[in-house]
């Protein structure tokens, strides 16, 4: 994350410390990393790494020491979409309601090869 999108966190939320918690974007473990304003212009991270890779969105990746350590940038970050036929339309799941996107979670394709034997 660039500097000047931590201090504009820094004077949005009247603090000197921020906290990112989640799971690694690489390995997948939780992960907390703690940005602290020392002083007016020096900013010390510890924990890992934070990105915002669209700056006018509130959404945060955080990696681990040891997955910044072996490669800094921020790969495959991009949400897709992904569309399915919903009475006779192609609609993103993403816009369905809670239960649709359950049911859609649970559903099983069918292989045709597998089933005739090929």
């Amino acid at each position: 994350m660039k500097e000047e999108q931590l201090e504009k966190l820094f004077n949005d939320h009247e603090t000197i410390e921020l906290e990112f918690s989640g799971q690694c974007h690489d390995c997948k473990k939780e992960v907390n990393v703690i940005a602290q304003l020392v002083t007016e212009k020096d900013i010390v991270i510890e924990g890992g790494a934070v990105y915002q890779p669209n700056s006018n969105e509130e959404e945060f990746f955080v990696k681990c020491d040891d997955c910044f350590q072996k490669d800094s940038v921020l790969r495959n970050y991009q949400q897709i979409d992904v569309y399915s036929r919903v009475v006779g339309y192609m609609r993103p799941v993403g816009n369905w309601n809670e239960a649709k996107q359950q049911e859609f979670q649970k559903r099983k394709t069918f292989d045709l090869d597998r089933a005739v034997g090929f």
